[in-house]
Order: C-alpha cells, then structure tokens, then sequence
C-alpha cells in the first residue's frame, strides 16, 4: 500500500531499521524487523548506505521480507550521491521485483571520495524517478531547524519546495528534540507554498555521546531541558537510555495531540524502542491496544 493513502486515511504511526554491516547476518534484520512488527506500524522504512557500499546491499531484501512476509508496508531508502542513473534504474528495477512500492529519495550524506555523479541533490533523483515513469510513491527529507548544510534558512526551504516541485510525495523529518522547531517549521512550511504531509521523525537518545554527535553531524539543538534529564539520568547507561526513551515518548504524545500528519520513530533496531513508543501511545489514547 502506498504511503500517501496512509497518511491520507489517519495519523501515522512507523518505525525504522537499518540493515546489518560487516559480520552481523542479515537474519538478526530480519529477526528485529519480526519482532516491531508487532507493534502493528503503519510501515518501517529500511535505511540505505549512500554510494552502492556499506548496507545498501541489505535494502532490498529486507524490505522485500517486509512486504511479503511480514505483511507490512516497506520504505526503501535510495540515497544518490555517488549513483548514475543506470545505478538508480537498476535499484527500481529490484524493488519492483521485490513488491516494493514506497521509496525515500535522499541525497546521502557526503563523504572522501564520494563525489556527485548524475544527481548533485535529492531533487535531481526526484525529478529522475518521475522522468523515468517508475510506478513509485516517492518521499523526501525535511529538516526542522534547517539543513545542515544550508547558508540560510530561506535556502533551506528552497530545496525543499525544489522537492515538492520535483514531484515528491510526502516529506519525513529529520530528528528534533524541541517540538515547538517542528511546529514552527510547519507553519513556516505553509509560508514557503510547501504543502506536503510532514511526518515527524523522533529519536530518542541513549547517552551524552550519542546526543554529542547527532547534535553535530545533524544540526540538530539540545534543549535545556534534555541537558537536565541526563544530568539527572547520572552515569549510569541504562539510566541515560531509560530517560531519552522517556521524553522520546513525551515529545511522540505531544505531537500526536497536536495533530501531526505521521510519526516516525527513529529506533535504532532496538524493538523494545520501538514497543515503548507504541505504548506511550496506547496510554494517551492515540493508537488502539
């Protein structure tokens, strides 16, 4: 099913892995995909390494075992950079073979050695998936408190009206920490003639470094009041885990009261993540037991 019905029909509820690298098997994906699908999401989105390498290898089967066997809707990701078009044709190419109908056009992220080949930005690939008549419900990457890489906040919202224009669907956030960014950046959305369904993308952190490094690579803030819950998590790990699953779960009630068009709940292939989102919804009365 695709993606857009979904969000037409309801408030969405979904989830994210990534695929296995080095030595881990490609059975311990499968294994955790099984066990969040129990949480009955709306769909799970299968990440991709930009550039062929790493785990994008992994994508395609494993959202293949997602729609055929597990009975829930696959999001494949495709990052471009570093990609000619005989490399995306080919990748659309496995996933209509694999029933696959739901795809994140992304640009990747840029690294040594990884240099634009046919698609300098996530709008050229799709403008390409359009072009090329791929039968594909195409989404694309928001960023709450502006890409990263964007000099101004009127560049940022360029791109992303670039997107809509080029033909995508819906778009899916990057992660936030402070709801009021997102609700912010919706109705500055509406300002810049972006009127595409905004899923808002959650995730929790799990200690000091991981917040430390998402807060770098990702541009993304640390509000106040996330200092203070690690303060008061202390040293101890499971406790930092314990309170980013916490307020993940507060930020995830907050936004469902607040009419978001979907949530995305970035789990970092932890089902039991992805099990305490589900609750916390459960208990505010947003998603049936």
């Amino acid at each position: 099913m695709r993606i857009t019905d979904k969000l037409a029909a309801r408030q969405t509820f979904s989830f994210e892995i990534f695929p296995p690298k080095g030595e881990l098997p490609l059975e311990t994906a499968y294994d955790i995909a099984s066990q969040m699908v129990r949480d009955r999401p709306d769909w799970i989105s299968v990440t991709y390494s930009a550039g062929g390498t790493g785990n994008s290898a992994h994508t395609v089967p494993i959202a293949a075992q997602l729609e055929r066997d597990l009975g829930v809707t696959a999001l494949a990701h495709l990052t471009c950079l570093g990609s000619t078009r005989a490399d995306v044709d080919a990748y659309v190419a496995s996933l209509a073979s694999a029933g696959v109908e739901n795809v994140l056009a992304l640009r990747g992220d840029r690294a040594p050695g990884r240099e634009a080949k046919d698609f300098e930005h996530a709008s050229d690939l799709i403008a390409y998936l359009r072009s090329s008549g791929a039968d594909l419900c195409v989404g694309a990457a928001c960023y709450p408190e502006g890409h990263v890489e964007s000099p101004t906040e009127e560049e940022s919202f360029r791109s992303l009206y670039l997107k809509q224009e080029a033909g995508a669907d819906y778009l899916v956030s990057q992660l936030f920490f402070d709801n009021e960014d997102f609700y912010r950046f919706r109705e500055k959305c509406l300002r810049h003639r972006v009127r595409l369904p905004i899923v808002a993308g959650i995730m929790p952190f799990t200690s000091v470094k991981q917040i430390q490094r998402m807060a770098f690579t990702c541009g993304a803030s640390i509000p106040a009041k996330v200092v203070k819950r690690l303060v008061l998590a202390g040293d101890d790990p499971a406790d930092q885990a314990r309170a980013g699953v916490e307020y993940a779960c507060e930020q995830l009630a907050d936004l469902a009261a607040n009419g978001v068009d979907g949530l995305h709940v970035y789990s970092m292939n932890k089902p039991s993540v992805a099990h305490a989102a589900r609750e916390a919804l459960v208990a505010c009365g947003y998603l049936g037991a």
